[in-house]
């Protein structure tokens, strides 16, 4: 499908990780261990939070939100590369390819609110922990998640929007595994200048603003522990925090070296791997990221394993 003859792509291939045959079936195996946890990882979650009345508190009402937008960010990617692992015809439709990367899109900026929520809920809880009950109630903590959801799938409506406007007719080929926003931009014969500055704009105030918002958070909050005298409060809230920042370091890390770094949207090795991690690997560890150091989580999991 050449410029010249102008013949409009109707559908895509995704060429995935690798194009070696011998490696197909080894990885399917893998990813297809890798999304089975992180949906039972995740959904098993959501679960425990929602029948344990102990767990019925802003801080896991976050986590639990935050395990659904992981599930919904790895269902969106995963099935269709497992497909295409064991498939010859890799080919998927435009209007499928835009839907896959709408939600995905959705569920990542879903997270990114999310996480800058939970940074605040942190802040209040440790600097404010008197107040707390009424600076973060669980209808608060609710319209927190309501405005991270609407937000996210209005963001990925705007992208998939303006999608709308471009021509595919250079190639029908995409050198990745899923419908990468980027990817799509270098397979338009219509001039894309547009729909790549808004990417770059939002992604640069989404990713910055919510980081900036969890690291003036955190700060206020090492800030208050340093003060504290209690060795025993001092871990708790290090025990506390710790998750959620080692969480929110992978993902905006990646995030950050992929739609924000100058030359970002490149097709080599590293720019797979980063997606790889934001896509499959983050989802795959949150839950036990978050669950490991948490008492009151494996408590709760104790509770109902002993019913």
């Amino acid at each position: 499908m050449t410029v010249e003859n102008q013949t409009l792509v109707t559908e895509l291939v995704l060429l995935g990780l690798t194009d070696q045959p011998r490696l197909q079936v080894p990885l399917f195996l893998v990813f297809l261990i890798i999304y089975l946890i992180t949906v039972v990882g995740n959904l098993g979650l959501i679960a425990l939070i929602w029948k344990d009345p102990h767990l019925h508190i802003p801080m896991y009402l976050f986590l639990g939100s935050l395990a659904f937008a992981d599930a919904c960010a790895s269902s969106s990617v995963n099935p269709k590369m497992l497909v295409n692992f064991l498939s010859k015809d890799h080919k998927i439709f435009l209007a499928e390819c835009f839907t896959q990367f709408y939600f995905f899109g959705s569920s990542a900026t879903t997270e990114c609110f999310l996480l800058s929520a939970m940074a605040y809920d942190r802040y209040v809880a440790i600097c404010n922990p008197l107040l707390y009950p009424m600076m973060m109630s669980n209808s608060l903590c609710m319209r927190f998640i309501h405005v991270s959801y609407v937000v996210g799938f209005l963001h990925s409506a705007i992208h998939v929007g303006l999608l709308e406007r471009l021509n595919f007719c250079k190639s029908n080929i995409i050198h990745y595994f899923y419908c990468e926003i980027l990817q799509l931009f270098k397979i338009s014969c219509t001039d894309p200048t547009i729909n790549v500055l808004l990417v770059l704009i939002f992604s640069a105030f989404i990713q910055g603003f919510t980081f900036m918002t969890i690291i003036i958070s955190y700060f206020y909050v090492l800030f208050a522990i340093l003060k504290t005298k209690s060795e025993k409060g001092r871990s708790k809230a290090f025990s506390t925090c710790s998750s959620h920042l080692l969480s929110v370091s992978l993902f905006y890390g990646t995030l950050f070296l992929m739609y924000v770094r100058p030359g970002s949207g490149s097709s080599d090795n590293n720019d797979k791997m980063y997606s790889l991690f934001y896509t499959i690997i983050i989802p795959f560890l949150n839950p036990f990221i978050y669950s490991l150091r948490n008492k009151e989580v494996i408590t709760a999991l104790r509770r109902k394993m002993k019913k």
